[in-house]
């Protein structure tokens, strides 16, 4: 199994967005030492104070520099909000920097209505999906150079390394997202720590509409990423103490305070208690939105999931009390699953 990683920039508590954009390098320069296939890096407008991943393609300029042999992208850049030839330089410019190593993680989401207006997006699309069909057509054709003669767009060119291209990945959380990557014959990565209760429902969407394209940087075959919450640590029990930050702030969200994280032991607290471990064997229904373990149960519960939707790539997302925690957690993992170092 091939195992990745999305990481968000959090802001450590009474720290800055430097200490948040160090502790990302330093995350994505182990990843690459353990033998992670990919690191992404996320977009989030707002809320800067705790998350500091707002630019994936500034971000990912500074992890090219840091990085040899990783794979780097956008988890995602939301399109929404762009024009789709200034992203296809943004990720032209990064493939110059990487060459053969970027992905272009493709995505949409609406934000706060005063960060929408900041960033001067229109909230209300009349075909909300035809447009980010349209939108995600026009960056791979940008990025492929693959407007034909008579486009007004064929003269356009953006920076390249002469390598392979940027790879296109379509990102959601919803069965829309997957018959939009289907149908364009595009890579496919579900967000299940957004929805896991979609995440069997939109694979199998996406099989259904998927259809070999002619569209630069499309597949023959469907390939998909599952992306999950989980945090790992020696014990079972120690894992589960860490995960009541992700099942509290989860909490905190629905309460509309959205990107506050607390202690363990204030977690605890709201919590009522400590979370029981995640079991090694779910349930065929069952698909908890944050996971937790020790190497081993994480390694099964990694094959389950995976297993569950047809793919062979799990992608984390951590949501936890401090970097050193998270740091600890990639590290298990990777002996978990079995990883090469490099």
């Amino acid at each position: 199994m091939k195992l990745s990683i999305v990481d968000l920039s959090p802001v450590p508590n009474g720290g800055t967005a430097t200490e948040a954009y160090e502790n990302t390098v330093e995350a994505a320069t182990q990843a690459e030492k353990l033998g992670y296939t990919r690191f992404w890096v996320a977009e989030h407008h707002g809320m800067a104070n705790t998350i500091a991943g707002t630019t994936p393609e500034v971000l990912l300029g500074r992890l090219a520099g840091e990085t040899d042999s990783i794979r780097l992208g956008s988890g995602a850049v939301l399109l929404n909000h762009y024009s789709p030839f200034k992203v296809a330089e943004a990720f032209g410019t990064l493939d110059g920097l990487a060459p053969g190593r970027i992905d272009a993680g493709l995505g949409r989401a609406n934000g706060s209505p005063a960060a929408d207006r900041a960033l001067g997006t229109e909230r209300h699309v009349q075909n909300p999906d035809e447009d980010h069909t349209e939108k995600i057509e026009a960056v791979v054709n940008h990025l492929y150079d693959d407007y034909p003669e008579s486009h007004p767009y064929d003269g356009l060119s953006i920076p390249r390394s002469g390598r392979q291209l940027p790879t296109p990945w379509v990102l959601g959380s919803s069965p829309s997202s997957a018959a939009i990557a289907g149908e364009l014959g595009l890579r496919y990565c579900f967000a299940a720590f957004i929805r896991p209760q979609f995440a069997t429902h939109a694979f199998e969407e996406y099989r259904e509409r998927f259809q070999a394209s002619q569209l630069a940087g499309s597949v023959e075959e469907p390939e998909g990423i599952v992306a999950v919450n989980a945090v790992c640590a020696e014990t079972d029990k120690k894992a589960a103490r860490l995960r009541a930050v992700a099942e509290a702030s989860y909490k905190r969200m629905q309460r509309g305070r959205v990107g506050t994280k607390p202690s363990v032991e204030a977690a605890i607290d709201e919590l009522g208690g400590v979370p029981e471990p995640t079991p090694a064997t779910l349930d065929d229904d069952e698909w908890p939105r944050a996971l937790s373990g020790s190497p081993d149960t994480l390694a099964s519960l990694f094959e389950q999931l995976a297993d569950r939707v047809g793919v062979n790539e799990v992608m984390v997302q951590h949501i936890v009390p401090t970097h050193d925690d998270g740091l600890r957690s990639h590290e298990l993992l990777a002996d978990g699953i079995g990883l090469t170092s490099r």
